[in-house]
């Protein structure tokens, strides 16, 4: 089956983002409100089955579209179709530099021989994208593009489930890109929009957790950790006897038995910003840079109330949840308070709605 998505190019109409991850799907759907506005119309949030999805993979077809049916009927939305993202570690991205004066045809020849070098598989086997960034930084006469490819079946695999389910996917994105596009919403938050500042961006997810430091929109250094919501999800099960949905359901309601918040929830809390800390010591170590301004927390974790509180304590840097829909208005439909409190978790979808808003 030969699917062409465009990884970089939706046609503006109506999208859904739809964020598949290892614990659960979420949806975003944004709505223009005019002067460059958006709008929060509807959002919804299922969790999956455990090990329906594992690193990324989808592992059991059926449960991960029985998820996204479920998550589309709380959405409520007429829209069907939808941005997705591959898993950043699925995909392989490399910047080129190219003659400017190229036609897209020209350019197109010049970008497979350049991937040729770069991707360990047979091109027929992989979805190839590209798009030109700006000029070359070295050179007025040249463009710096950006080549993205991953391999066909890890594409199918998110597109046949979206397609079980009823939707069409219109453009399948890259989760790191995603969650960089809803981060230039929240840097605006901060002091001088982030500017001459190492912001560093921790995603803590059910199993990983991944360090993006961004400087000027650009990211210059990455790390994975694995250290994940998971581990506390398994400490509850087996301390309360509890089904991995009612560990879940416990984690965020907050309100658990008597000893829950001594006894499991602030060591892990303590261990995650232990994590956070180890892995600022780590960038420090291998690149030039001796400081960090800022952190921003997202992720499921992050939706853990005093989380902040404790990584800034431990690691002596302010740190601030991420709220991509801080700036925006929102639909009658949402409750202000439950978006504010999911919101870390939405960052790839929220990302991934934002690409309606591509010209």
């Amino acid at each position: 089956m030969q699917i062409d998505l465009s990884i970089f190019n939706p046609k503006a109409r109506p999208l859904i983002g739809l964020d598949i991850s290892s614990s659960s799907v979420k949806m975003v759907e944004l709505t223009d409100a005019g002067k460059g506005e958006q709008r929060v119309e509807r959002y919804a949030i299922e969790p999956l089955p455990k090990d329906a999805v594992v690193d990324g993979n989808i592992a059991n077809m059926d449960a991960t579209v029985e998820a996204i049916q479920r998550c589309k009927q709380r959405l409520g939305s007429s829209t069907k179709y939808v941005a997705m993202a591959l898993p950043t570690a699925a995909a392989i991205t490399k910047k080129i530099i190219l003659p400017a004066n190229l036609r897209e045809t020209e350019m197109e020849v010049q970008v497979e021989s350049e991937a040729n070098q770069y991707i360990p598989f047979a091109l027929e086997e992989v979805n190839l994208d590209f798009q030109v960034i700006g000029p070359a930084p070295s050179s007025a006469d040249e463009v710096e593009v950006l080549i993205a490819a991953s391999r066909k079946e890890k594409v199918e695999d998110r597109v046949a489930c979206a397609e079980a389910a009823e939707l069409k996917p219109l453009v399948m994105d890259i989760e790191a890109f995603a969650a960089q596009a809803a981060y230039e919403l929240v840097m605006k938050q901060l002091p001088a929009g982030g500017k001459d500042q190492n912001i560093a961006l921790i995603d803590v997810g059910a199993n990983a957790m991944k360090v993006t430091i961004m400087r000027e929109d650009q990211p210059i250094y990455t790390r994975e950790q694995a250290f994940g919501g998971g581990l506390l999800t398994q400490d509850i099960m087996r301390a309360y006897g509890m089904s991995a949905e009612e560990a879940e359901n416990l984690k965020r309601s907050g309100t658990g038995p008597d000893n829950y918040h001594a006894e499991l929830l602030q060591p892990f809390l303590e261990n995650l910003a232990l994590e956070v800390s180890r892995a600022l010591q780590f960038f420090f170590t291998s690149t030039q840079h001796n400081e960090v301004q800022r952190i921003v927390l997202s992720g499921g974790c992050a939706i853990t109330p005093g989380i902040d509180e404790i990584v800034s304590a431990r690691t002596e840097i302010n740190a601030m949840v991420a709220n991509p829909f801080a700036g925006m208005s929102t639909s009658p439909r949402i409750r202000a308070k439950q978006l504010a409190a999911d919101a870390p978790s939405l960052m790839v979808a929220c990302g991934l709605a934002m690409r309606r808003f591509d010209q």
